[in-house]
């Protein structure tokens, strides 16, 4: 019998699990997540799995995790007691930060407070030039004397980050043995493993965010493995990085700062590769669930990433242009907006007398109103109720009975009543507003980055992105929809077709009409010998490793890069003067693409920092031809009555399953599913394609 990989995301209100053989067999499983350890509910959703089967844990060959535990540590405030070493006179980098503010004209506006106070910085006497030159000798005495005063304070981690340490990191690797030797019970970071790039903040505010959140993930992922040794699960474990990319346990607990937000990341990887095998290269993702919606792009065939993001800041909506909300963290990760919309999210009427919809969110606990949890809130799920979209006695396959009575009177209450509205057109008016809020993270991915999002098609899961769908892409002018099986899993799904990849990054500044090009291709030829080198102790074979070059580039003189796929090698496979040429083009149109315009060719390209994806390839297709799930379609449900605004008002809707749309049917249509509900919407018409996705035109 075939053994089955496991996909487990965690998400603020349900933990998915996602079980998959190599043909195509599929068990599902959707749990409470349980937010004192995320780890119990996975072992509570390996369970009731293996009860609801045949299976056992000896049938599980790998499992793959994405995990908010980093993210919530920061967003918590959780984190460890952290301390940092760097050059006197940079001690207040992280306070004074870049400068850049979230949210124009809003003098209210204040930053988040810093992981490391102010008492808990250390400056040290030393200084290394631009060029990698001593100027200053660091003395162990005084490194010593550094850390000696943290571990008097008793600080549980400690970050380092010198002064041009990325050019010579000879203090930074002295501070790290000096760590060793009088601190090895205290977790310790140095800013040339983590991040050994230009740019004194960014650097500083990455190295403190993974020495801050690498106890608490240590301790997790120590958890984990417990419930899944109890669980009778002795597969190894991979974690989804923010890139999109797999990597070890071990370096998940080195280097947290690559899983900050792997979460959102697996969702984006599925829907990439379903995307490519049905011949859409290019969508925009939409993954709303219970607290948040998330947007992305698919172009080409390939997800785009960002090179640095903020967290901790409240919402991730992804502007390039402004950015400065929370803890800085410049490493590569999905393109991702986010907005506080989702099925949690607390309806309510302002002071002003207006509906505002999030991004405050009743969460798992208590919940919905209808959840009948202890909730007093009203949210999108009531509205969506009280709209006729969601079945009461349907949500999570029937397992979770909705009090539709109450959320209804509680919404009338708290909404309809002052609004002086009808009940109908307050919930309508509400899912209205929720769409319009997830539309802002759609925009902050395509028209603000320059692409037009008529020419893509809409990839929706999640619990209720199969639900807004159809309402968003109407509004943005976008004519497909494509909802994939099991949709309300779906970010589950994505881990299992991910493969294993590991970043490395060097900062090598040079003008590209000047620069050698031996000495770029030496540079080069070292970050592929690194990973190289790492996917061979993962026990990949050279034939299964494939390495991607990119670079970050600007004109010369400006402050931040675009990254740009580097062209194919030359048929030598060396770098040469032609090579260099079509670099700074590839440039040139990227830059156009993104902003509206370009450089004449008097203005330089500089090459800022070389970067390498080491890619491990699995062994067999990881993309299934065919999907079987285990979970029996629910009986037709009729008909019920559903609203579709004030034109369209109350309409006799048919409950269909997935199934009943491979001929085609015409909206509007309800189908329901044990982990979500698509809403088809009148004009618009519903098909299956051969892998099974629903495929909505509008």
């Amino acid at each position: 019998m075939d053994r089955y990989r496991v996909g487990v995301d965690i998400g603020g209100t349900f933990t998915d699990i996602v079980f998959l053989d190599s043909g195509g067999r599929v068990h599902i499983r959707k749990v409470s997540s349980s937010v004192e350890d995320y780890a119990q509910a996975i072992a509570r959703g390996l369970e009731q799995v293996f009860d609801e089967t045949s299976l056992a844990g000896p049938d599980v060959a790998e499992v793959r995790h994405g995990t908010t535990v980093a993210s919530n540590a920061i967003l918590e405030n959780k984190g460890a007691l952290t301390g940092l070493i760097t050059t006197r006179g940079f001690r207040d980098v992280l306070e004074l930060r870049n400068l850049r503010m979230p949210r124009l004209y809003d003098l209210a506006w204040e930053k988040p407070a810093e992981l490391v106070e102010r008492y808990l910085r250390v400056e040290v006497e030393e200084r290394i030039n631009s060029r990698g030159e001593v100027v200053r000798p660091l003395a162990r005495e005084a490194a010593e004397a550094a850390v000696d005063r943290l571990v008097a304070q008793g600080v549980e981690a400690i970050a380092v980050c010198l002064l041009n340490s990325f050019e010579n990191p000879a203090h930074e690797r002295l501070l790290k043995e000096v760590l060793a030797e009088r601190a090895p019970h205290l977790v310790s970071c140095i800013s040339y493993e983590v991040l050994p790039e230009v740019k004194e903040y960014e650097r500083t505010s990455t190295t403190v965010v993974n020495a801050y959140v690498m106890p608490t993930v240590a301790r997790y992922l120590e958890s984990l493995r417990g419930e899944l040794e109890a669980a009778s699960v002795s597969a190894p474990v991979m974690l989804m990085q923010s890139n999109g990319g797999l990597t070890t346990v071990a370096d998940a607990i080195r280097l947290p700062c690559n899983i900050i937000e792997s979460g959102p990341a697996g969702g984006v990887v599925g829907a990439q590769a379903l995307a490519r095998r049905v011949g859409l290269p290019d969508v925009i993702t939409l993954d709303m669930g219970g607290t948040t919606a998330k947007a992305s792009l698919v172009e080409g065939g390939e997800f785009t990433r960002s090179l640095e993001y903020s967290v901790g800041g409240g919402i991730m909506q992804g502007s390039r242009l402004l950015t400065g909300s929370g803890y800085l963290i410049k490493v590569p990760a999905i393109d991702l907006a986010e907005v506080g919309a989702g099925g949690g999210s607390i309806v309510r009427v302002d002071a002003g007398g207006s509906m505002q919809c999030g991004p405050e969110s009743a969460g798992a606990v208590p919940g919905p109103v209808c959840y009948d949890q202890g909730g007093e809130d009203p949210t999108i799920t009531d509205a969506n109720v009280i709209l006729g979209y969601i079945n009461p006695s349907h949500l999570v396959g029937g397992e979770l009975k909705l009090n539709a009575e109450r959320g209804r009177a509680v919404f009338e209450e708290r909404v309809a009543r002052p609004l002086g509205l009808e009940l109908a057109h307050a919930a309508y008016g509400a899912h209205q507003i929720a769409a319009s809020n997830m539309i802002r993270a759609i925009r902050s991915v395509s028209s603000e980055r320059g692409r037009d999002p008529r020419r893509y098609a809409m990839f929706a899961f999640g619990g209720n992105g199969p639900l807004f769908a159809a309402t968003m892409a109407a509004a943005l002018h976008m004519k497909r929809i494509l909802v994939p099986p099991a949709p309300g899993l779906f970010s589950a799904f994505g881990l299992l077709y991910a493969d294993v990849e590991h970043h490395y990054s060097r900062t090598f500044r040079r003008v590209l009409a000047e620069a050698d090009p031996a000495e770029i291709d030496r540079a080069w030829r070292a970050l592929e010998d690194e990973g190289r080198a790492q996917l061979a102790r993962e026990g990949f074979p050279a034939e299964r490793m494939r390495f991607r070059r990119t670079a970050n580039l600007h004109y010369k003189g400006q402050i931040y890069e675009l990254n740009v796929a580097a062209p194919p090698p030359p048929a030598n496979g060396s770098v040469d003067r032609a090579w260099l040429d079509r670099l700074a083009e590839a440039y040139g149109e990227e830059h156009e693409r993104t902003y509206g315009h370009r450089a004449g060719p008097e203005e330089p390209v500089e090459l800022v920092n070389m970067v390498l994806v080491a890619e491990g390839l699995p062994d067999a297709p990881v993309v299934p031809d065919t999907l079987h799930l285990d979970r029996p379609e629910e009986e037709p449900g009729g008909s019920r009555s559903a609203y579709f605004g004030p034109e369209a008002g109350w309409t006799k809707t048919p409950v269909v399953r997935r199934s009943d749309l491979a001929g085609g049917a015409a909206g509007p249509l309800i189908v329901e599913e044990y982990d979500a509900t698509c809403l088809v919407p009148p004009g618009a018409r519903a098909s299956l394609d051969d892998y099974g996705s629903i495929v909505i035109d509008l």
